[in-house]
């Protein structure tokens, strides 16, 4: 075996249906007494069922949250935040909410209690993410990461299918390049595959019925693995493509994921053959790109960036960005290669 090195992080992870009520339990176990709820405009009504369950602890709710937390919008809530004497944060609902929660703990070290109600898996990184100027920022951050996460498959049933679906596949892509990390190591090559085959089992079946509640639980359960690979490991070009696409020309995060993750998956196959393997294994098919792509088209997820937005004409500028502060990859990043990639990927081709 081959020497690795490890690091647990120090989150606290409870999981199981109705585990929501035990919220205040939680704020008890930090020394919390305020905390300012977070949300998106569209999840307020989740948002105000915490604060009553909070009651007198509840000290506001800011329910701005929006995709790939614009700097303005997060300078907006720490000032909210510090007004009202916040000692913690609960972020309720996806990558959006739980990004920023991360934006106000980076300035301000609040704690973060998250209660997820997607698969997005940020809840388990240390990693954030900052739009400003039309660039995305990403770093990583020990004050960042959330302190408590509660799973509770519930909050997730009434997740709009295809949603689920691109959320779900957006876990998948963390594990995925966990596999052939740099420093990925025998532990997180576990979580990873048990992740992604706990998504592949759980995905198609949400697709078949969308309230089925044994479903719902395994794909928070595999998007839960997912995230804690992604808070262990660093990422690849896979990401660099999503961030780029995602922040500067602020195309919806979960099904950039979507469509980017089966192309990446086909350029780094050569370089990365027993990652590919172990994917392959867990959601079955042909080849790990195949696999990913196909879970996608047969349940309905969008799999070409042009139908979310990309112009063509933006390839050329994205694949410059993707070029510039690369991350560490299994395979050297080529321009005409990362070129054909995009394209690939904007037109919704099915990889070879």
């Amino acid at each position: 075996m081959k020497s690795f090195v490890y690091q647990n992080l120090p989150s606290r992870v409870v999981f199981g249906a109705g585990s929501l009520a035990q919220l205040p339990q939680e704020m008890d176990a930090l020394g919390a007494a305020r905390a300012l709820v977070l949300c998106t405009p569209g999840q307020r009504a989740s948002a105000e069922r915490v604060a009553a369950l909070l009651g007198a602890r509840a000290a506001g709710i800011f329910d701005r949250a929006v995709m790939h937390v614009p700097i303005e919008t997060a300078r907006e809530a720490r000032e909210v935040a510090s007004r009202l004497n916040a000692d913690c944060a609960v972020a309720i609902g996806g990558g959006s909410t739980t990004g920023l929660g991360k934006a106000i703990a980076l300035d301000s070290g609040l704690p973060i209690i998250a209660i997820p109600t997607t698969y997005a898996g940020s809840e388990m990184t240390p990693i954030y993410g900052i739009t400003e100027a039309g660039l995305k920022k990403t770093g990583k951050d020990a004050r960042v990461l959330p302190r408590t996460v509660i799973y509770d498959p519930e909050l997730s049933m009434g997740l709009p299918v295809g949603m689920s679906i691109t959320s779900g596949i957006n876990a998948m892509a963390h594990a995925a390049e966990g596999l052939y990390a740099t420093d990925a190591n025998p532990i997180t090559d576990l979580m990873a595959q048990e992740g992604i085959a706990a998504l592949g089992r759980a995905l198609p079946r949400i697709h078949a019925q969308a309230d089925d509640a044994e479903a719902r639980s395994d794909a928070l359960y595999g998007a839960w693995l997912c995230g804690t690979v992604l808070g262990a490991v660093g990422m690849a070009l896979h990401h660099k493509l999503c961030h780029t696409l995602g922040g500067s020309f602020n195309l919806p995060h979960a099904e950039t994921h979507t469509i980017v993750l089966p192309h990446a998956l086909a350029y780094n196959a050569p370089a990365a053959t027993q990652a590919m393997e172990r994917i392959r294994r867990a959601l079955g098919g042909a080849s790990a790109a195949q696999a990913v792509y196909d879970l996608a088209h047969t349940h309905g997820a969008p799999v070409a960036l042009k139908d979310i937005g990309l112009r063509e004409a933006d390839l050329d500028k994205a694949c410059e960005i993707a070029m510039s502060n690369q991350y560490p990859n299994p395979r050297a990043l080529e321009r005409g290669a990362v070129r054909q990639l995009l394209q690939d990927a904007y037109e919704g081709t099915r990889p070879a």
